[in-house]
């Protein structure tokens, strides 16, 4: 069967803005119909249609209380679960919306943390990372690979052998199931390398750990972050939180595979990221300026004064590196436009000079080495800081930067780009800044700004986003109430739709703006996952086929219209009726409709 895909020009700005208006009608009064919650709705005060330039006319025009409901549960979430309509109803979206503010009043969901307690990574220092999941070599020797490692003849039953060799994917997936735990490792060394790989998508949780971890224990960390950051997106009751921890790791990014980095990294998401998302700026600048992973990936750590560092034979070596300088100047706080110059990034890096870390085998923790410090006069943005200064050098660059107003529109600028549209109108922006200043930078009350704006309840936003590849995955996932006992092939998934987590190399992190995301093979990978994901064909992953039986019967439609978020557009539906009518197939199309890649 030929399946017409949507063109790019369906998903695009072009696309939003006029889709929406024209095919949404009909779902958003199914939406009235179902929802008397609408007492719950949001009053907004409409802003002057002169308040922007005339391109931004569409952001005066105010939703609906309906398309409110829609637009909150579709940009505030990593994708709405059936289920949080219902939640939304019930709370009223002006609660829900202050409990998503404050996820520490929401119970997390214990399925997640079951499933996160698997990860053995996520909780462990870097220095136990580092130590537990040895470089390849290190165990090697160690191994009981070769002469000394157990038979499958030893552990598995002829029958079983012959399923592990030949048999189906499920036949497999039995084997694999009745190893037991502490067998795992025996099993593992009883296969080769490239036996052992083969089986990464079909076994449990801990027996896949244990594979990987006797081809490349460094990469049972990697697979862990990603892991667990999609059964967080998948699970999480907090999805406003895991939105935020999305944002805020892509602003402050480290590339998981320079070096030490992937033992550092787990903490930093954990101790660094996660828990500054709704505290100051200032707090979570700092945090990211004393993190190992920060400090190792923008090469602070090695930077020191001229002259300073010296090594064991007494020849000069290292000396002043300006990476870390430079970015916190350009991604971290004011933005390339932010008015500093060359020399300030020179200045800025001459003050955290010392600031490095100590081996991942001694803690790889942050550590202020005086010796190594630039001790001269330095002037910042027209700020001087005296000399003879030590670690106060770059806490005054951080109070500095975290406080002015460049800094304040840069990050305003950032979080309306990701949660209001790619191009934001300035009224929404400049009002965000002019808070950030006179909160002292809170994040919490920069969000709460941004969410009473009328700006970001406008026509102009609505459906306005695309979601990025993690995005689409997590919520395809939520929208089929999908149940997901392993997520390494979904990070698979994501390699081929262009985002796998932690590795992007340079530090500006991913993009969230649609025209990175929106081409004509990107879209034909994203209707290839979904189709995949409805047929239960992504290992790890089951949806309820059976549950969509009955709404097959009659109008395929009623089906789709349960996936997406608002009624599909001509195009789709044209697609979906000339398809078999299959539950699955018509699943599959509407998660991969351009209506589905919208946010």
């Amino acid at each position: 069967m030929a399946i017409q895909l949507a063109s790019v020009n369906q998903i695009n700005g072009s696309y939003v803005s006029s889709s929406v208006r024209q095919f949404g009608r009909s779902r958003l009064i199914l939406v009235a119909l179902i929802c008397p919650l609408l007492a719950g709705g949001l009053k907004v005060k409409k802003i002057k249609g002169n308040a922007n330039p005339p391109q931004y006319a569409s952001f005066s025009k105010l939703l609906t209380k309906p398309e409110q409901i829609q637009h909150a549960a579709n940009r505030l979430t990593l994708g709405a679960r059936p289920e949080d309509w219902a939640l939304i109803r019930r709370l009223g979206l002006k609660k829900w919306i202050d409990q998503q503010l404050h996820p520490e009043e929401i119970a997390e969901n214990p399925e997640l943390t079951r499933q996160l307690s698997q990860l053995a990574t996520l909780s462990l220092s870097a220095h136990d990372t580092f130590m537990q999941y040895p470089r390849p070599r290190l165990i090697a020797a160690n191994s009981r690979e070769g002469s000394g490692a157990m038979t499958l003849a030893a552990l598995l039953s002829p029958q079983q052998i012959e399923w592990l060799e030949s048999g189906s994917a499920e036949q497999k997936k039995q084997v694999l199931a009745a190893i037991p735990p502490d067998k795992g490792f025996d099993f593992a060394w009883a296969l080769q390398r490239a036996e052992r790989q083969k089986l990464f998508n079909l076994a449990p949780v801990d027996l896949r750990r244990k594979l990987m971890f006797t081809v490349n224990p460094g990469s049972v960390v990697i697979s862990d972050l990603s892991e667990g950051k999609l059964l967080r997106g998948i699970y999480s009751n907090r999805q406003l939180a895991e939105a935020l921890d999305d944002f805020w790791f892509n602003h402050f990014n480290v590339f998981v595979n320079k070096g030490a980095d992937r033992y550092l990294l787990p903490t930093y998401e954990r101790e660094t990221i996660r828990p500054h998302i709704f505290g100051t700026f200032y707090d979570l600048l700092l945090a990211t300026a004393e993190s190992p992973a920060m400090l190792f990936y923008l090469d602070n750590a090695s930077s020191v004064a001229p002259g300073t560092g010296k090594a064991a034979n007494g020849k000069a070596r290292r000396g002043l590196n300006e990476n870390y300088g430079r970015e916190l100047l350009e991604l971290h706080t004011m933005g390339v436009d932010g008015g500093y110059t060359q020399k300030d990034v020179i200045e800025v890096a001459r003050c955290f000079t010392g600031w490095t870390i100590t081996g991942p085998a001694k803690g790889g923790v942050f550590e202020y080495r005086d010796r190594v410090h630039d001790k001269g006069q330095k002037t910042v943005l027209g700020h001087v800081i005296p000399a003879g200064g030590g670690m106060s050098d770059g806490l005054q660059v951080l109070q500095i930067l975290a406080h002015s107003p460049s800094t304040a529109h840069f990050i305003s600028l950032k979080l309306a780009e990701r949660f209001v549209a790619d191009d934001p109108p300035p009224s929404v922006v400049n009002r965000m800044a002019q808070d950030y200043l006179k909160s002292g930078g809170d994040l919490r009350k920069l969000m709460q700004t941004m969410l009473v704006s009328p700006e970001f309840w406008s026509q102009g936003a609505l459906g306005a986003k695309v979601k990025t590849p993690f995005e689409m995955v997590v919520s395809a996932a939520r929208a089929t109430n999908a149940q997901v006992t392993s997520a390494y092939a979904l990070e698979n998934v994501l390699q081929k739709l262009g985002e796998p987590l932690y590795r992007k190399i340079e530090p500006t992190g991913y993009s969230n703006a649609n025209a990175e995301w929106v081409s004509s093979s990107a879209l034909l990978e994203r209707m290839n996952f979904s189709l995949a994901l409805a047929a239960n064909k992504i290992p790890g992953v089951r949806v309820d086929e059976s549950a969509w039986q009955a709404r097959t019967a009659g109008d395929p439609m009623e089906l789709a219209r349960t996936i997406l978020p608002e009624e599909p557009g001509s195009h789709t539906q044209e697609v979906i009726r000339k398809a078999p009518q299959t539950p699955s197939l018509v699943v599959g199309l509407a998660l991969g409709s351009p209506e589905f890649q919208r946010k």
